[in-house]
């Protein structure tokens, strides 16, 4: 079948890391330039909200919803073609 990609093993800690670039980039275009003030004025732990901007914690899909809610953002444009695009080295 043509255009169909190839399957890769997903690397966990990779996209952890790319998870967290994407919702600081998606913060910082809400106009949001601390992550602390953030997740303080959307009722996130600060320090919790931080490990998943950085990458370092684990994210539950619930966590990840309401995170999606409040920024106004559906599942599908979380992950499209600029996630992908995501340089995991910034």
């Amino acid at each position: 079948m043509a255009g169909v990609k190839k399957f890769v093993d997903i690397d966990l800690k990779l996209e952890k890391k790319r998870i967290g670039l994407r919702l600081k980039q998606i913060r910082k275009s809400m106009g949001y330039t601390s992550h602390e003030t953030f997740a303080y004025e959307n009722g996130f732990d600060r320090a919790q909200y931080g490990k998943y901007e950085a990458g370092s914690s684990n994210l539950t899909l619930g966590t990840l919803i309401k995170l999606l809610n409040v920024m106004k953002t559906m599942p599908s444009d979380f992950f499209n073609g600029d996630y992908d695009r995501i340089d995991l080295n910034s």
